[in-house]
Parts: C-alpha cells; sequence; structure tokens
C-alpha cells in the first residue's frame, strides 16, 4: 500500500491545527463535490481523496497514529502490541536480544510474537479492523422526516437512513463499515457524528420547539383569528379579547420528532409580542386621545 500525505491532500502544514483541518476540508469539498462536477472523474477521485484525509485528520487519535505510523496507521494497536512483547521477551528469556524497530512497522507479523513463535501461531491470529469517524453536516429540517442519504467514506459509498429527530453532535455506529481486518479478522465500525445547524425561525430544546409571533395591538385588545407557522404547515389560532403581551400558548406534538419514536413529537411553544401601531394619521390619534379619555373616568 503506498504512503499518502493527508497533508498535502488538503493543502496544509503538519502542524494545521483542528479549524485549519475543518477549514481546508470544507473549502476543498465544495470545489469537488460531485454535484458541482458531474460526469466528472478527476473531480469524484479528489472529493473522495478529501474526504479519506478529512476523516483520519480530524480525529485526533487517528492524527496521532497516521503522524507516527504512515501508511500503516490503521494498525498500530498491533504494532504497539508488538513492541510490548519484544519488551516482555528481552526481561524474560535469557539470550534473547530481539528488537524492534521503525522498518518492522510494515511487516508488523514478522516482529508480533518473536523469533521463536511459528508461522502458523502468528498467521493464525486475527485482528479487528480500524474503526472509521465521519461528520454528516445536515440542516434542521433534513431532520424533520426520516430519509436516505449516500455517504462517502474512505473512498466508498454508504447508503444509511437517517432517523427523524436526530440530535446535534450525536454519534451513531454502523456495524462493518470500517476497516478491513487483519488475517481474516472482523471489519471494525463506522461513526458517524452529527452537525445539525438550524436554519429555521424556531429554537430547539429537546424535542420541543420555541417561536416568536407578532400580534397587532387592535387584536390583542379585541380578539380574533391569526395564521400562524408551525414547522410542517400553517395553522388558525383564536386571540381571546385583552391578550396581554408575551403570553405564551402551546400547540401539542407540534413540535421536533422524538428520536426513535416514530409518530411521537414534541410540542411547540409561542409567545406572543405586540406590536405597537406607528406612523398614525391625525384621525387615530384623535381616537387614541378619546380612549385615553374614557380610561381616566
Amino acid at each position: 500500500m503506498a504512503f499518502i500525505d493527508y497533508y498535502k491532500i488538503l493543502g496544509i502544514q503538519k502542524n494545521a491545527t483542528e479549524s485549519e483541518i475543518k477549514k481546508a476540508y470544507r473549502k476543498l469539498a465544495r470545489k469537488y463535490h460531485p454535484d458541482l462536477n458531474p460526469n466528472n472523474k478527476e473531480a469524484e477521485k479528489k472529493f473522495k481523496e478529501i474526504n479519506e484525509a478529512n476523516e483520519v485528520l480530524s480525529h485526533k487519535e487517528n492524527r496521532k497514529k497516521y503522524d507516527k505510523y504512515g501508511k500503516d496507521w490503521e494498525h498500530a494497536e498491533h504494532f504497539e502490541k508488538a513492541e510490548k512483547q519484544q519488551q516482555y521477551q528481552r526481561s524474560s528469556q535469557q539470550g534473547s536480544r530481539g528488537s524492534f524497530n521503525e522498518s518492522d512497522y510494515s511487516d508488523f507479523f514478522e516482529s508480533m510474537f518473536g523469533g521463536r513463535s511459528s508461522r502458523s501461531s502468528r498467521s493464525s491470529v486475527k485482528y479487528r479492523g480500524q474503526d472509521f469517524n465521519a461528520e454528516l453536516q445536515l440542516n434542521l429540517t433534513d431532520v424533520y422526516k426520516t430519509h436516505k442519504r449516500t455517504l462517502t467514506v474512505n473512498g466508498k459509498n454508504i447508503r444509511l437512513t437517517i432517523p427523524a429527530g436526530v440530535k446535534n453532535g450525536q454519534i451513531i455506529k454502523i456495524k462493518g463499515h470500517g476497516g478491513e481486518g487483519v488475517n481474516g479478522g472482523p471489519k471494525g465500525d463506522l461513526h458517524i457524528k452529527f452537525s445539525i445547524t438550524n436554519n429555521t425561525k424556531f429554537k430547539l430544546e429537546n424535542d420541543n420547539l420555541y417561536t416568536n409571533v407578532d400580534l397587532d395591538l387592535y387584536k390583542a385588545l379585541l380578539g380574533g383569528d391569526i395564521t400562524v407557522d408551525t414547522f410542517d404547515g400553517k395553522v388558525k389560532l383564536k386571540i381571546k379579547p385583552e391578550t396581554p403581551n408575551g403570553t405564551k400558548v402551546k400547540l401539542k406534538g407540534k413540535g421536533f420528532p422524538i428520536y426513535k419514536k416514530e409518530g411521537s413529537f414534541g410540542d411547540l411553544y409561542i409567545t406572543y409580542q405586540i406590536v405597537t401601531p406607528t406612523k398614525l394619521t391625525e384621525k387615530e390619534k384623535e381616537l387614541f386621545t378619546e380612549l385615553s379619555k374614557l380610561r381616566m373616568l
């Protein structure tokens, strides 16, 4: 397996910060995204390389392994076990002078159990593949309903179902979609972290939604009907006469879907904000003056 310089792919220095890595990845991902480069094989290849580089360098532990072991970073745990085994042999076996150096990394099976182990015992040891970590960026409107999406991880397209109600920062595991196992061992898993941007006017807390609705002074005083927006459409509400500013109403079941509970939703809380009329005509000023005099009687 040839060495791939992930830093070069993202166009950053080896001492780049996490924010610099993220900034470089987003810039290149937008440039080479398949939607912006239809039927462009080179752009598609570049996009896969960018994703692969980001998956490794944006994960602190994976980046540390990559910096130390290069192309063999996915087998870091095996190298470390081999090194400990060598140390144990040196301390427990007289006359044994086995050593472990960096040139052994790419051929770690030869040094895994020392010179006294048989080839058959080495080839029978199976190791689980490396776990992969990926970040999926979505809008809040994207996760209101369960839907399917294709995610490119390590150069492979994975079709996954995104459940309604998934939260920002939540991590889900997809079993068997990580790195290949060693010596016939099982594949690792894929851990996907959701980064969700609220692109709506609603505030989300747990599964409840919150919003403010302007209410004109006349309707607040006299009552009437208004139409308000909810996350999935409009509803008509009845306003009681003499509704105070800051009045809160709850629309049950009009909030956000509850994760992994199909058909269950939080509530929508609306706060009325009374809007004072401006640019009054002379007639309106006269009428308000008369009203104020009546209130003083």
